[in-house]
């Protein structure tokens, strides 16, 4: 990692490649998850999937490279889904300064512009799955205010995927 300076922006197409490339690489090479591009059509189509609604996609970036990001899908009923929070090993933990204000790492300035754009949308609740494997991501939900919950007590309307067994909920 180096020192220059990190940016979060919406998605734009030219993002593509490294999007793809950040996240598959993290599912299959750290976490031993049998997951490809092909797995992932949303990502395949961020704008069609995720940037309706209240939805969005925002990437963090750094050197010219993509180094994190995280989306926002609008569910329905005031509601909305936390997906696709990665961020490349070598800036995890990393202190940055986001839109001016210091402290915390690239994923905190990723979850603090979801969650800012959530409540200025007017959602109530955000939820999100996530798997056994990832006992960090746990600590840093919960460590932001994300209470664990049951699979069954879900709104209908949000989409589990395969490989999700942990299941959270902020109330905004």
């Amino acid at each position: 990692m180096s020192a220059a300076p990190v940016f979060i922006a919406p998605y734009a197409a030219a993002d593509r490649q490294g999007v793809l490339d950040l996240i598959c690489a993290i599912q299959r090479e750290e976490f031993g998850l049998p997951i490809t591009a092909a797995d992932q059509p949303d990502l395949l189509d961020v704008p069609g999937f995720y940037v309706r609604g209240c939805g969005a996609f925002w990437v963090a970036g750094a050197c010219g490279e993509v180094i994190g990001s995280i989306a926002l899908l609008d569910i329905g009923g005031g509601q909305g889904a936390l997906r696709k929070l990665f961020v490349r090993q070598d800036w995890r933990g990393a202190a940055i300064t986001a839109g001016g204000q210091p402290g915390g790492g690239v994923a905190a300035a990723l979850l603090r512009t979801l969650l800012g754009h959530a409540a200025a949308s007017g959602l109530r609740d955000i939820f999100l799955g996530t798997t056994t494997k990832f006992l960090a991501a746990h600590r840093f939900y919960e460590k932001h205010g994300f209470e664990r919950m049951e699979k069954s007590a879900l709104p209908e309307s949000f989409p589990v995927m395969a490989v999700d067994t942990v299941f959270f909920r902020k109330r905004l």
